[in-house]
Parts: structure tokens; sequence; C-alpha cells
């Protein structure tokens, strides 16, 4: 559910106070474990340093951000791969092209004999 109109949006007041009446551009990396914070337009072109649960995460707010949360940006759950059969075959052909391709690379540079 939305949060009530009348109440407005939702801004930590520790965060907020980090930003206001500072610019972007002198301030660096804004740590901060406020992931529910909305993001307002006060907070464009500052960096912030989110938490995931183990790290801060940078974030770079920019206008298209504004009216989302913070936590939106900084996801605390690493995808690592899908399982299964099909899966590790197609790891398996991606390895073999990428040894296939070094192995291209690295013979004409042996086979050309230096010019005297």
């Amino acid at each position: 559910m939305p949060r009530s109109l009348k109440k407005g949006p939702f801004v930590d007041a520790k965060l907020l106070k980090k930003v206001i009446d500072k610019k972007p551009a002198s301030t660096g990396v804004i740590n901060t474990w406020a992931r529910r914070s909305q993001i307002s337009p006060e907070m464009i072109g500052f960096t912030f340093g989110v938490h995931n649960g183990k790290q801060h995460l940078e974030v770079l707010v920019s206008e298209e951000m504004v009216g989302h949360r913070l936590g939106e940006f900084s996801p605390t759950k690493k995808f690592l791969r899908h399982g299964g059969k099909m899966q590790k075959e197609m790891e398996q052909k991606k390895q073999e092209a990428e040894i296939a391709s070094a192995k291209a690379a690295k013979a004409p540079a042996v086979a050309a004999p230096a010019k005297k």
C-alpha cells in the first residue's frame, strides 16, 4: 500500500540533514542504512552508499529516481545462476569458446618470426 498523501513522503531526518545546504560536487559518498527513505528532489546529484546488509553500494541519484526508495537500488541478494544440466552445458560451451579465442589470438604472435 502506498503511503497516505496527507503524511507526505518519508525521508529519514538524519539523511536529509546531511544533504541540505551542501553541494553534490563537494560532498563525497554519504553512507546510510536508511533504505526505506524516499528519494527527494534535493538529493539529485549526490552519491549515497546504501547498505545492503554486508557493504555499502554506491548509488548516484538522478532525476528518474525521485519518488523511489534508496533500497531499490542496492540489492540485498546476489544472483549466482540457475542450476541444472542445460545451464552447465551452456557454461562449458562458453568456456571452450573463450579458450579457443585465446589460443587463436596467441598463435599468430608466436608464429611470426622476427625479421633481421
